[in-house]
């Protein structure tokens, strides 16, 4: 009986959602014939019987919520349909061409487009999501519907996250930050970005989300009076003037306030744009009136003027801001633009698309899209998945700097670019060839970081090459992958060259005569190895990863005797440490399938156990291990050849446990007692400080403290902790000690 009810309530609940999905394709797109949806549900209604979400709901409300999603987005039945098939090849016995055949081609690419990589084993959970990602971008370029129907899906994935466990929320909701709100936001889609962003913060880190909301949920009261007052004064203003305009007001969303405080270390009383207001106008004519309304009210404050009207972002958004201070010392931001720019500020790609009325694409969504063609080109690359990971974030920042060539042609680079970035963004010769600058005709080192406004001038030398050191500070995904390509064949190339010295020395050493070892025999140990060609295993003995003698027992066992796994002589090892000054980090790091090769944590991450970690080989010092996300990884692992695997070893029962010093830095008011609950937090959790020290100015305190830890859990205690702290803005760890 119980089952029946049940079964009952999920038709009902299923048939009033589906009801209510015709209703706004209805209401959205008039003349389209709605067949395609009710087939298409009728079809996922049969596959899904029986599975349930997370939550206890029928699996059957997900597709309908992200279907709905879409209408709401005014899309065409085919995403539609999509939309309500999109788990069904990767979650029921339906197959790609089951699709096809009932729904037809259009449909059956979608719904391929979306789903994920499931039949193939992957080495890792990052591989697995850099595949998917890798898929979904090639789907992208031939039918933006595909990441429309991700982004919806995704969305209504973060509105009913809660039902998951607790490190699955955490896993799910870094994901959404770091690539899903970044895609929406380069597609222009505002308000998608926007709802994903504060969804996911809320699980990302629970803690700072509720001391932010907190925080501004104090000052809600009072700042929506202010506001209200503020529309009153903006609206008689306008009537004067005789502009005809709608006059809005919002709060600034929770992750972009928690955004600002990351990046400058302020608390929320010195949020600017806290508070805002939108003015929505006919014309752009009127857009430069308001403007000029706005600052005979109240006084600007100065460089917070910023029109997108005549420099548009690279997603195409449109808008003039300022930020002025009222009578009573408050500031808000005004934003101000036309009707049409405020629908592609909201809904971006999706308000002007391909598919909406059969249209051919226009310049401007061609424009949007060229971003992504870019990926789909240097992706083809990057064939390690971490890089291509790594990358596609890098790319999905959002662009803001503005620049000039002396010619006034404007060229668009992410926040903080250098001389370097400009260089390879006007060509690849050009960035290759760069010696120095003259910015604003001053000349300038390369790593100067450009600013809005700034004319570039690039000086160029034939026959000049780029330098490795110039990863340290490109911040163009462009210009580190020609800087990667570049340094990539010319190493190779020396280290192809210095192994086969190394391994013709070795071979006269043995009497040897390498002529004589057939090319698949080369072959057969490259492979044995994991290499594809002879000259990889060459290079490898060139960057040190494999040593000649190794090689060469290999390659003739019977003249040399078969050698054992390969490990560096014992007494070798201690030269080296004694000469580089480095402590074996016994028990606590090896590399995959050895045990004795000589291994350190770099100091430019300082990475502690629990860390997902990358190895590196280095010139005559072993293997430096990196965390994953250390900047340092980027700029070394342009040589696949010198990377290795390394991973935390099993702790033995009766190990001492080991601990690892880690610098935090503390953003706090300045008050008495402060310091005094710092300490108590660190010491109740049983920690040792190594060392505090603290600076203070203008009401505001910096406190640095390092405290020997145990492993990243352990840390992520000491920081939770310290965070709940009332007047702790901020704790950040510091990689370098």
């Amino acid at each position: 009986m119980a089952t029946l009810r049940h079964q009952i309530a999920t038709n009902v609940l299923t048939v009033t959602k589906f009801r209510d999905l015709l209703k706004k394709v209805r209401a959205n797109r008039p003349n389209d014939d709605v067949e395609l949806i009710r087939k298409a549900y009728d079809y996922s209604l049969e596959h899904h019987k029986g599975q349930s979400r997370a939550s206890g709901e029928p699996y059957l409300a997900h597709p309908l919520e992200v279907a709905a999603i879409l209408a709401e987005m005014k899309l065409d039945p085919t995403a539609i349909a999509a939309a309500l098939l999109h788990d069904s090849v990767e979650d029921t016995s339906v197959t790609t061409e089951d699709i096809k055949a009932t729904f037809g081609e259009q449909v059956a690419v979608l719904v391929e487009g979306v789903t994920k990589i499931s039949k193939i084993d992957f080495a890792s959970r990052e591989e697995r999501q850099a595949e998917n990602l890798r898929k979904m971008v090639l789907a992208m370029v031939d039918d933006i519907r595909v990441v429309l129907i991700k982004l919806a899906d995704r969305l209504h994935n973060m509105r009913t996250l809660g039902a998951l466990p607790a490190e699955r929320q955490a896993q799910i909701a870094k994901e959404t930050l770091e690539i899903y709100a970044p895609i929406a936001h380069r597609l222009g889609m505002g308000k998608v970005r926007g709802e994903l962003e504060d969804l996911a913060f809320q699980h990302f880190d629970a803690i700072a989300y509720k001391q932010i909301k907190d925080a501004v949920e104090a000052r809600r009261k009072r700042g929506e009076q202010f506001l209200e007052q503020i529309e009153g004064v903006i609206r008689e203003k306008l009537k004067e003037n005789g502009i005809e305009a709608k006059v809005e007001s919002r709060i600034k969303r929770l992750y972009s306030v928690y955004q600002k405080l990351q990046r400058q270390h302020i608390a929320v009383d010195q949020v600017y744009d806290l508070l805002a207001i939108r003015i929505v106008t006919g014309s752009v004519k009127d857009c430069y009136a308001a403007l000029g309304a706005i600052h005979s009210l109240w006084r600007p404050v100065p460089g917070r003027i910023k029109d997108f009207i005549a420099m548009p972002r690279p997603n195409l958004y449109q808008s003039l801001h300022t930020t002025v201070i009222s009578e009573n010392g408050t500031p808000f931001e005004v934003q101000i633009r036309t009707a049409d720019m405020h629908k592609i500020a909201e809904e971006g790609i999706a308000a002007h698309w391909k598919y909406k009325d059969g249209a051919p694409v226009s310049a401007k969504d061609e424009q949007r899209l060229a971003w992504l063609r870019q990926v789909v080109d240097w992706q083809r690359e990057v064939a390690d998945p971490g890089e291509f990971l790594s990358t596609f974030k890098v790319e999905l920042y959002p662009e803001e700097v503005y620049t000039f060539t002396p010619k006034g042609k404007v060229v668009i680079l992410p926040r903080d670019a250098t001389v370097i970035d400009f260089a390879y963004a006007v060509h690849t010769e050009v960035g290759n060839a760069c010696t120095g600058a003259k910015v604003n005709g001053r000349m300038v080192p390369l790593r100067t970081k450009l600013r809005n406004g700034d004319i570039i001038e690039i000086v160029t030398k034939e026959g000049h090459k780029p330098s490795r050191d110039w990863l340290g500070f490109v911040r163009s995904s462009r210009a580190r992958n020609k800087i990667k390509h570049w340094l990539n064949i010319h190493q190779r190339e020396r280290a192809i060259e210095i192994g086969r010295k190394l391994i013709d020395k070795e071979a006269r050493k043995y009497r040897i005569a390498l002529k004589e070892i057939k090319e698949e025999d080369f072959q057969k140990v490259a492979s044995e190895h994991g290499l594809g060609r002879p000259d990889d295993l060459i290079a490898g003995i060139g960057y040190g990863k494999f040593s000649a003698r190794h090689v060469l027992g290999r390659l003739v066992p019977e003249s040399m005797g078969t050698p054992a796994e390969e490990k560096p002589a014992s007494g070798f090892t201690s030269v080296i440490r004694r000469v580089f000054g480095q402590t074996p980090e016994v028990g606590a790091l090896k590399v995959k399938g050895s045990d004795d090769l000589l291994i350190y944590r770099a100091r430019c991450c300082n990475p502690i156990r629990g860390e997902e970690i990358a190895g590196y080989v280095t010139r005559g010092k072993g293997v430096a291990v990196h965390s994953k996300f250390c900047p340092n990884v980027l700029n070394l692992m342009y040589e696949p050849d010198r990377r290795i695997d390394v991973e935390w070893a099993a702790m033995r029962k009766n190990d001492d446990t080991a601990t690892y010093p880690v610098k935090l830095t503390l953003y706090c008011d300045d008050r008495a007692g402060m310091l005094k609950q710092v300490t108590a937090v660190i010491s109740d959790d049983n920690t040792n400080i190594r060392t505090i020290e603290a600076r203070s100015a203008d009401s505001q305190a910096t406190i640095d403290v390092t405290v020997d830890t145990e492993d990243v859990k352990h840390l992520d205690r000491i920081i939770a902790g310290l965070r709940r702290l009332a007047g702790v803005r901020d704790v950040q760890r510091v990689k370098r000690i």
